[in-house]
């Protein structure tokens, strides 16, 4: 009874922000899973030169994973609204930076550190758009809710 409570009491944005928090942990997590990534052996800390595939499809080295993991700090930033505004926020940002990256770093380019392929471009865009629009859906549902409920609380 007391989870529901608590989760009424969330903003869309804290309920966001927690959601992608958990998604990005999750996702590191299994980024060092063998088996689920595919090529295990072959994962490099950093750099072009790591062939592990997360689902076969998404390139990981042990620091792409750790950054996934670093971004589970949503987690941590869904308790307040404000700062799951900045999650949601400035997370967007830096997908949005990631998928510009992407485009013009190749595959095999030495400057490609995470590393990255196509299909990890295609999701940085998804996820740039999904957290920022995320961000601006929090920021209707505020201007909406106004100083009735808990979405303008800090």
């Amino acid at each position: 009874m007391a989870e529901r409570a608590m989760d009424r009491d969330r903003t869309l944005a804290q309920k966001l922000a927690l959601l992608f928090g958990a998604t990005f942990l999750l996702v590191g997590i299994l980024g060092f899973i063998p088996g689920i990534t595919s090529d295990y052996g072959d994962m490099a800390f950093a750099g072009e030169g790591s062939d592990a595939k997360l689902l076969g499809i998404f390139e990981v080295s042990i620091l792409h994973n750790i950054v996934h993991m670093l971004f589970g700090v949503g987690i941590l930033m869904a308790r307040t609204h404000e700062s799951a505004k900045n999650y949601l926020l400035w997370g967007g940002v830096l997908y949005a930076i990631l998928f510009l990256y992407g485009l013009f770093v190749g595959d095999d380019d030495s400057a490609n550190f995470v590393p990255m392929n196509n299909a990890d471009d295609v999701l940085h865009a998804i996820l740039a758009a999904g957290l920022l629009g995320s961000y601006f859906a929090s920021k209707r549902a505020d201007d909406r809710v106004g100083d009735r409920g808990t979405a303008g609380a800090t």
